[in-house]
């Protein structure tokens, strides 16, 4: 009976479903189960995991699902004691099960681990052109509140979660159609502690143009998603219902001013900028709030062309070396 079961959704992931894998093979611990979901793929992704030779890897073929119906069908197959979600296009770090494990190992009544996400931007042949991180949250213990405010979980590549509190939990929201993690984890985080990993260790691929599609399904999903999770929450709570929802606006208007390509785009971070002040006034204070003001004036002063090349700038003292050169 394998350790860890590493449960990989995969939807015509053929451009990255290989180095994917390759991150889970080269882990430090390797008594794991590799489970590949292909969702439905219309490209070669079913052929290219296929042809990979490890015993511990297992590939089984559904229709498509969609994300957390294929996280679904993956916890369905999974014998581990515990359970690691990875979407195919992102990557881990090499210790990255290692340190999770020893942490929930060294903590029995947490239920869920995490880490650090970094942001890797590549070109559309999958070059890194560059990494950014994710603020250093590092909240411990009963979690509920922090996460009822804002996901700082980041991505549905990150934890490492106990089977037994997956099995207190039950699935993953076949009906979200993004946001599916963060309601995941907040069912979680009502019924188990969290530990983190204070290090960066996951890779969260952004492809130029692939977001702008989808900010407005992600807009609706988590709209649904939030509403969801203030009906589940205690009434002494409800006061969060404002930050959580300016924390909505802060992120919407950063992924509008990130995936920018005219004055509309810009026009839209506007309106959830004000909508955030509006909610929370101290919110002009935060310095990410204050660093959006900076990026909202140049799209709307310059050309675009023209902003984004010093946007680059801007963003360049907070880039990391790859973490994967780490020791």
């Amino acid at each position: 009976m394998p350790k860890v079961s590493v449960i990989i959704p995969a939807y015509n992931a053929e451009q990255t479903i290989r180095e994917t894998i390759a991150s889970v093979q080269q882990q430090t611990f390797q008594d794991f189960e590799l489970i590949v979901i292909n969702d439905g793929s219309k490209d070669r992704t079913g052929e290219i995991v296929q042809s990979i030779k490890d015993e511990r890897l297992q590939i089984f073929s559904y229709e498509n699902g969609g994300l957390p119906v294929a996280r679904n069908r993956g916890i369905s197959h999974a014998n581990g004691e515990f359970i690691a979600f990875l979407d195919a296009d992102d990557l881990w770090t090499t210790d990255k099960l290692e340190r999770q494990l020893m942490v929930l190992e060294q903590n029995p009544g947490a239920g869920v681990a995490y880490s650090w996400t970094c942001f890797m931007d590549v070109d559309k042949q999958g070059k890194p052109l560059s990494f950014l991180p994710s603020p250093k949250y590092s909240f411990a213990g009963n979690v509920y509140e922090k996460l009822l405010v804002s996901d700082f979980i980041h991505s549905g590549s990150n934890t490492l979660v106990r089977q037994q509190a997956i099995d207190s939990v039950g699935e993953f929201d076949p009906t979200l159609k993004s946001c599916e993690d963060w309601d995941y984890w907040l069912r979680l985080a009502a019924r188990w502690h969290f530990v983190v990993v204070p290090k960066y260790q996951i890779l969260y691929r952004r492809t130029p143009g692939a977001m702008s599609s989808k900010v407005e399904v992600m807009k609706e999903a988590s709209l649904i998603a939030m509403e969801k999770a203030y009906q589940a929450a205690p009434p002494e709570l409800q006061y969060l219902k404002r930050y959580t929802f300016t924390s909505f606006h802060i992120y919407c208007a950063n992924l509008y001013l990130q995936h920018c390509t005219n004055l509309g785009g810009a026009r839209l971070a506007r309106q959830h900028l004000w909508s955030a002040i509006r909610l929370n006034p101290k919110t002009v204070l935060d310095k990410t709030t204050q660093k959006l003001f900076i990026k909202l004036l140049l799209q709307l002063v310059l050309p675009i062309k023209v902003a984004n090349y010093f946007l680059q700038l801007i963003k360049k003292p907070l880039a990391l070396e790859d973490p994967r050169l780490e020791v």
